[in-house]
C-alpha cells in the first residue's frame, strides 16, 4: 500500500463507495477511479464472510 501511496481511508472509500463486481456469493471487487492518479482506477479484492478480508490490491485494474 505504501508503495503504491495508498492508505487506509482510501481502501475504506473504495469498499463503502466504489463500484462492486462480484466473483461468486462471497468473492468479490470493489473497484473506483481516482481523478488525478496516474493509475487511476484502484481495486480492492475482497471475501465477504463474518468480516470482510481484504485479499490484494491492484492498481491500473480494468472493467470487463
Amino acid at each position: 500500500m505504501q508503495e503504491r501511496r495508498i492508505d487506509t481511508a482510501i481502501v475504506l472509500d473504495i469498499l463503502d463507495g466504489g463500484t462492486l463486481k462480484m466473483k461468486d456469493d462471497t468473492h468479490f471487487w470493489a473497484y473506483k477511479a481516482y481523478p488525478g492518479r496516474a493509475d487511476n482506477m484502484l481495486c480492492v479484492a475482497a471475501i465477504d464472510g463474518a468480516s470482510i478480508i481484504v485479499k490484494t490490491f491492484m492498481h491500473h485494474f480494468a472493467e470487463d
